[in-house]
């Protein structure tokens, strides 16, 4: 297959804005990001620079320290109302984590991968770090990731192991194919997913997935704790709750379908002779 050209200068500012954003309101230094990129130092600058001019990344002056720009922003309210997802995923992220007392996230699927977008906070003091706004895993890596994997068809399920073999075997190593088909397997009986410190040792996770109208399976919602905080009892408990909450936004999703405008057909100009 060939390469198209300037597709590797593509996929590598994409890899420096995603390190950039998963930093959130507290900025990251260039030498933090040749670390997290695996790219040198030269070229982490030269795309920097391009995505500065871009408006995509901001360089604070007295820091400087890069932060996401106001045109991620501007991409970001766009991409909310093409998905739909926006306040109402955010209020069931609010909902979970209040009446759990654990961190709560939605996260939404990017093609073979998982992004996790929202996170709140609840009372309880003792917290999970395993994911972060802007945390990128294959599917099926994580409760949330998982839930999305096992609520597509096995077509799909072996073309996400496929496209993420070599990944997870490099990064990943306490996965494989064989144990992500049983996980999936377990998910599809019990009808949400559960993590069982597999990604960050000690930290659970429960999740269940959200589809769109058409089916596609677009999301998921996640309750995330110390492995103390989810015995199998609460595991089932919380995995109604997620359930519940993914229905709901289904059907906001559903209704903000129905009220979108018909295409309008084009009519033939054009006259039989």
């Amino acid at each position: 297959m060939d390469v198209i050209p300037g597709a590797q200068a593509v996929s590598r500012a994409l890899c420096v804005l995603r390190a950039v954003a998963r930093t959130r309101t507290a900025g990251v230094n260039l030498a933090q990001l040749v670390r997290d990129t695996g790219l040198n130092k030269p070229t982490v600058h030269r795309l920097l620079l391009a995505l500065m001019a871009e408006g995509m990344v901001e360089q604070d002056a007295a820091s400087l320290r890069y932060f996401i720009g106001r045109e991620c922003y501007v991409l970001g309210g766009i991409a909310s109302e093409r998905f739909g997802l926006g306040r109402e995923a955010a209020d069931g992220v609010a909902r979970l984590a209040r009446s759990s007392g654990d961190s709560a996230f939605f996260s939404i699927r990017s093609d073979v991968f998982a992004v996790c977008v929202l996170r709140e906070d609840g009372d309880f003091p003792l917290k999970t770090h395993v994911l972060q706004p802007g945390t990128r895993h294959p599917l099926g890596i994580g409760a949330g990731s998982l839930a999305m994997l096992a609520s597509m068809d096995d077509t799909d399920v072996e073309r996400c192991l496929a496209e993420n073999a070599a990944l997870i075997a490099s990064s990943y190593t306490e996965f494989s194919a064989d144990m992500l088909r049983r996980e999936v397997a377990i998910t599809r009986e019990n009808g949400f997913a559960v993590s069982e410190g597999h990604v960050v040792r000690g930290s659970w996770g429960v999740a269940a997935a959200v589809h769109a109208p058409s089916g596609e399976v677009v999301g998921a919602f996640t309750i995330a704790a110390v492995e103390s905080r989810l015995p199998k009892e609460r595991q089932g408990v919380l995995g109604r709750q997620l359930i519940d909450e993914a229905r709901r936004l289904e059907t906001h999703l559903r209704k903000a379908a129905s009220l979108q405008p018909e295409p309008k057909v084009k009519r033939s100009t054009t006259r039989a002779s």
